[in-house]
């Protein structure tokens, strides 16, 4: 039975990280210790629900929650330091702290350390999300106890509207550049005063302006969408800022 720690301090334990082509050792307090931190804890690096939409969700809503708050958003598993620096590299996780439970005491220690030994995982975390302030627990969303692995509650929208409940999660944002283009350089450089992050795919990396024309309708860079809408080029960026971020 998994055990709701609501109320109580984190468990003490020091993790044995990588940093710099170094051991570094980071203990609770060090994470903790007179902050707000929001952690999600899963199974494990590289798995599907894992890089598909657990740690990306998180990743793409870590500046909303700290605007709200939250000095740090936490991943945790149960795999070694370099598994974890390897995993946070190849999924660009640059808003996110990916800490290693390499021999699973914080996990066990939070009553979450349970037993998939029949995937052959051997011991492994629990899904859960939780905010912590100063080292104590105010909220903690636990994954129920079913077969799989359940993703249902501890998501980074669910965390989101606990936090900052009239807070809204920013629209993905896709910018198609070429290389060499002026105004892509402007919009790139509007989108990042603006504090908004985007994808970027550039022309020449099996991408065509057939390709793009097919996408936008228009063949010049940058063709700049915004949750799935067409904001258009330069100018029309401009004046969606106006319009979008007053």
């Amino acid at each position: 039975m998994l055990s709701n720690r609501e109320g109580q301090r984190v468990p003490e334990v020091t993790f044995k990280t990588r940093r710099d082509g170094q051991w570094a050792n980071v203990s609770s307090a060090d994470l903790f210790s007179g902050k707000t931190v929001v952690l999600f804890a899963l199974p494990g690096a590289y798995t599907p629900t894992c890089s598909s939409t657990h740690l990306p969700g998180f990743n793409a809503l870590a500046p909303v929650l700290k605007k709200h708050g939250v000095d740090d958003v936490i991943c945790l598993s149960v795999n070694d330091a370099f598994v974890m620096n390897e995993w946070a590299a190849s999924q660009e996780a640059q808003n996110l702290t990916l800490i290693p439970d390499g021999n699973g005491l914080f996990s066990e220690g939070m009553g979450m350390l349970v037993d998939k030994s029949d995937l052959g995982f051997g011991k492994r975390s629990w899904r859960y999300a939780m905010l912590v302030k100063d080292g104590v627990i105010e909220k903690m969303f636990i994954e129920p106890e079913k077969e799989g692995d359940p993703f249902e509650v501890s998501d980074a929208d669910t965390m989101l509207k606990y936090v900052a409940p009239s807070a809204r999660a920013p629209e993905s944002m896709t910018m198609f550049t070429k290389p060499g283009c002026s105004y892509c350089t402007q919009a790139k450089d509007l989108l990042q005063q603006s504090g908004i992050e985007y994808e970027e795919i550039s022309l020449g990396k099996g991408i065509s302006t057939r390709s793009l024309q097919a996408v936008a309708g228009a063949r010049t860079t940058p063709q700049i969408f915004s949750g799935g809408k067409r904001v258009g080029g330069l100018d029309e960026l401009q004046t969606w800022l106006k319009e979008n971020r007053a």
